[in-house]
């Protein structure tokens, strides 16, 4: 069970500080928005460039754009670990996952809570992670979707032995996490849970011990 905090809902004007509150974060998800795929502006390239400068943990990047095709691959080559694109706006998905794995980093591919797996199921052996959006993207603080813990475990049936991380991004706390687990993920985004705690990392480690727990049962 990984737990891979979302700095959107992080003070933008002291992201290396708001990085250092999560040590025991399995990876740093970070959010690029382009107000054009979704209806938000965030970070760019530039941003991610100075976050793989002050931090060694694992970068997660989280592509909501468009035109992924030219731009997801400069993010690898910057020294992100994971690359998470939108099959929605990726017109050759699988071309894309092969050239950020030339690059080293993990190749992901994300889907809307409504587009469904199915046509991409082979599609899946070129990945390392299948993010599943359990909010319509754009904005943090959103309400989880639970008509999409049927979608996690399609995907997760989908997936087999095969290891692939499935991960889950929108509306992750401590009443929604379980759900999520059970339902087959095993990868968490959590923004507001975490940033808004008075501890971040002591919610870190409860979301993740939560997750841990429903996955047993």
């Amino acid at each position: 069970m990984r737990i891979t905090p979302s700095i959107l809902n992080a003070d933008f004007a002291n992201l290396a500080a708001e990085i250092a509150r999560i040590p025991s974060a399995d990876a740093v998800h970070v959010d690029v928005m382009d107000n054009h795929f979704v209806p938000n502006l965030t970070i760019g390239l530039p941003v991610v460039e100075s976050l793989r400068r002050c931090t060694d943990q694992m970068l997660d990047i989280h592509l909501m754009i468009e035109d992924p095709d030219r731009w997801a691959p400069a993010f690898a080559e910057a020294g992100a670990e994971s690359v998470t694109f939108h099959v929605e706006a990726a017109k050759a998905p699988v071309r894309l996952a092969r050239e950020l794995r030339r690059t080293g980093a993990r190749a992901s591919m994300a889907l809307k809570p409504v587009t469904p797996i199915e046509p991409y199921e082979d599609v899946l052996g070129e990945l390392d992670m299948v993010l599943l959006m359990t909010v319509e993207p754009g904005f943090g603080g959103q309400k989880f979707l639970d008509l999409v813990l049927p979608k996690i475990r399609r995907i997760r049936a989908l997936i087999g032995s095969r290891p692939i991380w499935l991960q889950v991004d929108g509306g992750v706390s401590l009443e929604t996490i379980g759900r999520c687990a059970e339902a087959g993920a095993d990868t968490f985004v959590a923004g507001s849970a975490v940033y808004s705690a008075d501890d971040a990392d002591a919610m870190v480690t409860a979301l993740r011990d939560t997750a841990l727990a429903a996955h047993r049962h």
